[in-house]
């Protein structure tokens, strides 16, 4: 009889790892919020990835496996002429601009070390350009936005059926940049390039990466107190423009959802999910109840 227990035990405990093993660490952070007589669960991303970032962690796939609908900044899946329009709108620089004398042979080489054509991205906006430059740091790092964690959200939720809503569009967010003067635009790149020249922008992508992929609170909420501190044109345009001017919509997009479904999962970018004016703390003044699962 114990032999029995025993074996019987055993073989419980190998399906229990094999379940588990099916599954991967927990990554960036993941939210209950409950109100309205419904759940809503808010997980942050990244926009880009590795392939050892996947599978997603059990309790989110699970999450997304049972969710009537998946909940995106914007669809990673839309059609190109879709980027293209938006790119025109708001990506194209004013006739004749022409780049401040101390920063062309910066720029020049920052480009070149990044692998982008100076030519090709001549035509288009200061703004533009640094982020091309700030995606080409994580590139060289080994991150790719081809295995961007929004975009494998998406994949794994039409797999199984689920439905997949943007919770902005990527028009409202590339004319968020458009708020920047040309000035400040140049001042935006400016800083780029000495981030990428002192390698600041190198070991913020890292220390970002790293707290998301260990799902490090400690390391997130130090990386939203910097970015409170910090007085740049970039860190002040990241902080006022892209991470607190957005939170407020992106909070009444997911408590709008949470009032038509129940148990949907709403992903957003991790930065949106930390510090005193974050998304979950906005939740919270609202009288949400919300649980950080990890």
């Amino acid at each position: 009889m114990r032999s029995r227990i025993i074996v019987g035990w055993a073989g419980a405990l190998l399906a229990l790892c094999l379940c588990v093993s099916a599954f991967g660490a927990e990554r960036g952070a993941l939210f209950k919020v409950t109100g309205q007589g419904n759940t809503v669960y808010l997980f942050g991303t990244m926009h880009v990835g590795q392939a050892d970032f996947y599978p997603f962690e059990a309790r989110l796939a699970a999450a997304i496996a049972a969710a009537p609908v998946l909940a995106l900044e914007i669809d990673p899946t839309l059609p190109p002429q879709v980027a293209a329009r938006a790119m025109q709108a708001h990506g194209l620089a004013p006739a004749g601009m022409v780049t401040p004398a101390a920063l062309a042979p910066r720029l020049a080489r920052a480009l070149r070390q990044a692998g982008i054509d100076a030519q090709a991205v001549a035509p288009y906006k200061p703004w533009l350009i640094a982020t091309m430059l700030a995606i080409a740091e994580y590139t060289r790092l080994g991150y790719a936005s081809s295995l961007a964690v929004d975009s494998q959200l998406a994949l794994l939720a039409r797999q199984q059926q689920v439905k997949v809503i943007e919770l902005e569009s990527l028009e409202a967010q590339l004319a968020l940049f458009d708020r920047l003067p040309l000035a400040a635009q140049w001042d935006f790149l400016d800083e780029t390039v000495t981030h990428i020249d002192s390698g600041k922008q190198a070991g913020e992508a890292r220390q970002i990466a790293r707290a998301w992929a260990t799902a490090d609170r400690q390391a997130l909420a130090a990386i939203a107190a910097r970015l409170d501190a910090d007085t740049s044109v970039s860190g002040r345009f990241m902080r006022e423009v892209l991470l607190d001017g957005r939170n407020g919509a992106l909070t009444d997009a997911i408590v709008a959802l949470m009032g038509r479904e129940n148990n949907s999962v709403a992903a957003i970018g991790v930065l949106h999910l930390v510090g005193p004016r974050s998304v979950p703390a906005l939740m919270r003044a609202r009288g949400l109840t919300v649980e950080q699962l990890y």
